[in-house]
């Protein structure tokens, strides 16, 4: 077999390993974005008001603060597949478990744990990729999870809508006397079942097997990804980026005694807070209810949802193809850029708006159009920038021995701060409106822009034998 023919099938072999781990995107989009069509089946089924829907809504971030940190420790003792697997069955009991609730306290005990799972794939999938990628190929393929995100999401979008427009509203019986939000969890199952079936025939990251003094299986996984030549010298890079005394990872490999955490932490910490501070998972989680209160009928607004998901995997699969190429840096700081300008539209749009009686908003007739137009940017600039970036940044930037442990503090500040932002929107709708609240939001976004500036460091084509900090 011919050199050219053998990278061919290397490479093949670590696109189709990558594509499995986004399953896991996919299905931390799917369950992220189902939420947004429930909102008004959960206030039916369990009588709660602002702050209780909120809850419900943001319970499953308490599991995903939970499951990134603990995915991240646990990772580096039993590997990233395994936890994947687990991850892979929460999936499924969450999806059934949510459909099946009978009170708000079943509810949130089957959300959290979708959370668990949530919160494992979204810092161990985008890892795992870049842990089997070779450089020049990792940005591309890690950032294929940011459209299985935004994938998961428009199946959520897409099925909500149907199943709605189906029953004629989402607290209509839809299935076995079932109202047809219910249904709307229980699509997940499918490819909850076959994330856990496709896990069970890639193999472990070669980085946590040499970490675990597992060089031989290593061997032959990296022979598996880059050839036998590569992979004899790749598996001496990796044991010389470990700890001189050959200790494996372990949390506390992160401190440091001037910053608390290294450095190199602190900004992970920040990229995973920021993306959280403009807002998004407002549109993702409560898109549905946002377009009702700017007069759109509950159908429109589900409508309008798959409209956003379609747009957002357009704008992946643009950042996709240019994140090799221009770098992560530019497009964090275009993104920033587009974003500050779009949540200033329309917080200035819906601050002149006037609220009716019942809370709908009622704006002047070309408000409605570009408040719409604008959200739509919005989503484009975050998708094609922070949305993927952010997960590929965080899967590369740290170096080997402290990737895990680097990992779980980023993704419990990613989730805690998502949780934040969810929970206290409905709050925020009753208090300062809309206009107030994505005010906030755009600030966050201008913030961020000084904040990649001067702190943020390129990772392109770097191998993560050479990461520093």
């Amino acid at each position: 077999m011919s050199a050219t023919s053998s990278d061919s099938d290397n490479i093949r072999f670590v696109v189709l390993i990558s594509i499995v781990a986004t399953i896991g995107g996919f299905l931390f989009g799917f369950d992220s974005g189902v939420i947004n069509g429930t909102v008004d089946g959960l206030k039916r089924a369990f009588g709660s008001d602002s702050v209780g829907t909120g809850f419900n809504v943001a319970s499953m971030l308490l599991g995903c603060a939970v499951g990134a940190f603990f995915a991240g420790t646990f990772a580096d003792k039993l590997g990233r597949r395994s936890i994947l697997i687990l991850s892979s069955i929460f999936f499924a009991l969450s999806a059934w478990g949510s459909g099946i609730a009978a009170s708000s306290e079943e509810f949130i005990f089957y959300r959290i744990l979708g959370g668990l799972a949530v919160g494992a794939a979204s810092v161990l999938a985008p890892a795992y990729i870049s842990e089997v990628a070779p450089a020049k190929y990792r940005g591309m393929l890690s950032s294929i999870q940011q459209i299985a995100i935004i994938t998961g999401l428009f199946c959520a979008f897409l099925s909500n809508y149907l199943i709605a427009d189906n029953a004629g509203g989402s607290t209509q019986e839809f299935l076995w006397g079932f109202e047809a939000w219910r249904g709307m969890f229980w699509v997940e199952l499918l490819p909850a079942l076959i994330f856990f079936f496709a896990l069970l025939f890639i193999p472990e990251s070669p980085r946590f097997l040499v970490a675990s003094k597992k060089s031989k299986e290593a061997l032959t996984v990296l022979k598996r990804l880059m050839g036998a030549e590569a992979a004899h010298l790749k598996l001496e890079e990796i044991k010389a980026s470990l700890a001189e005394d050959h200790h494996r990872p372990r949390l506390n490999d992160i401190l440091d005694q001037k910053c608390g955490v290294r450095p190199i932490v602190w900004v992970g910490i920040g990229l995973a807070t920021f993306q959280q501070l403009v807002g998004i998972n407002v549109v993702f989680y409560y898109g549905a209810v946002l377009w009702q209160s700017a007069g759109f009928s509950e159908n429109d607004a589900l409508l309008i949802n798959v409209l956003s998901g379609a747009l957002s995997i357009g704008a992946c699969v643009i950042a996709t193809l240019l994140i090799d190429r221009i770098g992560r840096k530019p497009l964090l700081l275009l993104g920033s850029i587009g974003m500050s300008i779009t949540l200033a539209v329309m917080a200035v749009i819906f601050t002149k708006a006037v609220v009716q009686e019942g809370g709908d908003l009622q704006m002047e007739d070309l408000a409605g159009p570009i408040a719409l137009v604008a959200a739509n940017l919005y989503v484009i600039f975050f998708n094609m920038s922070w949305g993927p970036v952010m997960w590929v940044m965080l899967g590369e930037m740290f170096p080997n021995q402290i990737r895990g442990s680097s990992l779980a503090v980023s993704g419990l500040a990613q989730w805690g701060s998502n949780f934040i932002i969810t929970m206290t929107f409905p709050i925020l709708l009753g208090g300062i409106g809309l206009g107030g609240a994505y005010g906030l939001y755009a600030i966050g976004a201008f913030i961020s822009i000084f904040f990649i500036a001067n702190c943020a460091c390129e990772t392109k084509g770097i191998e993560l034998e050479a990461m520093k900090g």
